[in-house]
């Protein structure tokens, strides 16, 4: 996998993939772009994102180290598992909250695709269309009576007056060069899930600091959620990393790998007798 070259002895990364099903071929190229960035000098990290214990398997995580070891990557142990740092999330939720930043957010998934759908046009963020604001302009009171009543609700961050607080910010890209963050483009998202009490984009932020990573690599579908992200950087007071946002492996339709196409697992080649060279030769050279 051919990229430009840089000072790679201090660098630290980390693949980070959900024990929610098998690895396939996308997964592969994105643990062994991640293992090279960091040079032979520098770090690799793995970490299991597994705050979702509803989809989230043990079976899945032995999976993972199996095809990981199989292709030959090496990382540093403990390995970090997302589900053993609750409290450090929820430390981050109860200063934003001290500091006005979040709120409490009642509106049902129907709700919110309703509005969507009754909108003249419905921008969209990194989680899809953009949250309408509906419980942000809810009073302090309201919000404090229908979570003492025990209502359901997530938490969300408010980007307005957090965009407000943190300026203008950027993020380097080691293939795009430097970005400059829409913070209000992203709208209110999603810290806590209401059967979570956390997120990815609070979850994946708070880690990459603690681990000390300093260059993160993943697909370019996410480029959007940096923008996020580097918020979260600006307002927790948490060290920035450089970023390398990469292609995405597809079919041979053109679609994008998925973890319910079995025939595409590390697993299934592995069964059908592909050894772990042809498996990075066939990333290296898929478009």
């Amino acid at each position: 996998m051919s990229r430009e070259k840089s000072d790679t002895g201090n660098t630290v990364t980390r693949f980070a993939p959900s024990p929610s099903g098998r690895l396939h071929l996308g997964h592969a190229y994105s643990a062994l772009f991640a293992a090279d960035a960091c040079g032979p000098r520098g770090r690799f990290l793995l970490r299991i994102e597994d705050i979702d214990q509803g989809r989230c398997r043990p079976e899945f995580e032995a999976g993972i180290l199996e095809d990981l070891s199989w292709l030959g990557l090496e990382w540093e142990t403990p390995v970090w598992r997302q589900s053993e740092h609750m409290p450090d999330y929820a430390a981050a939720l109860d200063r934003l909250d001290r500091e006005g930043l979040i709120f409490p957010c009642f509106c049902t998934r129907k709700h919110l695709q309703l509005e969507a759908a009754n909108a003249v046009t419905a921008p969209h963020g990194p989680d899809g269309p953009l949250y309408p604001g509906t419980c942000r302009r809810l009073s302090r009171d309201e919000s404090a009576d229908r979570k003492a009543a025990g209502e359901p609700h997530a938490l969300r961050l408010n980007m307005t007056e957090s965009a407000k607080r943190v300026g203008a910010l950027s993020f380097q890209d080691r293939a795009l060069g430097e970005i400059l963050v829409d913070a209000t483009g992203c709208g209110d998202v999603v810290l806590a899930r209401k059967d979570i009490a956390t997120s990815y984009h609070l979850a994946v932020t708070l880690d990459d600091a603690a681990q000390g990573v300093t260059l993160v690599t993943r697909g370019e579908d996410l480029l959007h959620a940096t923008h996020v992200h580097r918020v979260l950087q600006a307002l927790l007071d948490l060290p920035v990393p450089d970023y390398h946002h990469h292609r995405l492996l597809r079919d041979g339709s053109g679609r994008r790998y998925a973890k319910r196409d079995r025939a595409g697992t590390l697993q299934a080649l592995r069964e059908a007798g592909r050894s772990a060279d042809d498996v990075r030769k066939l990333v290296t050279a898929k478009p």
